[in-house]
């Protein structure tokens, strides 16, 4: 029985050992998951941004709310496979990080949890993945950015951006999401690894800042 154990257990060790070597496969079809989840995205983008919608509905021959229906719908089917996919590859692997499918491809898995309704699951998966060092700390902080978003409370890196109506004007309209530390936030960023301040990164994505407090919104 001991040696068994022993067997046991050596087999275990290499068995975790070998989930962080590079697996080229798991690359590749990552990759594909990363192009998949950007597929529509864009074309979203460009229907709910005032200076393109013309053009890029124009080119579409469809109006605009026929549009994002549309992408949406297709771009929701595409997330909605891609996150069953994932789950299957976290219940395996854990996170995808470095280590397994390289830089570039470690983005994959964040991506589609970013994009999905499963943040609350698996933030915890993102942020060990983080602090090893598997995946940039920024997306991790990009994550809990919209999970905080999510539950109404204040950001802390100030990195998400979203349409909310305000109370005294009674329209809709692009805004940075309240953030915590207005007089720190841009240190914090520069910690996490963003390369743009607060104001930069709302100027770079065409929405203008100004500073917003919970209570400004309409919930």
């Amino acid at each position: 029985m001991k040696h068994l154990i022993i067997a046991v257990l050596c087999f275990t060790t290499m068995f975790a050992q070998a989930q962080k070597h590079f697996n080229p496969a798991l690359k590749k079809q990552l990759d594909s998951v990363m192009l998949l989840d950007q597929k529509y995205r864009d074309t979203l983008t460009w229907l709910m941004t005032p200076d393109k919608v013309a053009a890029t509905t124009k080119s579409l021959r469809m109006s605009a709310s026929q549009a994002i229906n549309h992408y949406s719908k297709l771009q929701k089917d595409i997330d909605s496979t891609n996150t069953l996919f994932v789950e299957a590859i976290f219940k395996r692997y854990g996170y995808p990080g470095k280590s397994l499918v390289g830089d570039s491809t470690s983005e994959a898995a964040w991506y589609v949890i970013q994009h999905s309704k499963k943040i609350d699951d698996y933030i915890p998966v993102i942020k060990k993945a983080a602090e090893t060092h598997e995946l940039t700390f920024r997306l991790y902080a990009m994550m809990l950015d919209r999970y905080l978003m999510s539950k109404n409370q204040e950001q802390v890196y100030g990195s998400q951006m979203t349409m909310r109506t305000l109370k005294a004007t009674k329209k809709r309209e692009w805004i940075v999401w309240p953030i915590k530390d207005l007089k720190n936030v841009n240190a914090l960023r520069k910690k996490a690894g963003f390369k743009d301040t607060v104001e930069e990164n709302a100027a770079n994505l065409d929405v203008k800042y100004r500073v917003i407090k919970l209570d400004e919104i309409m919930m």
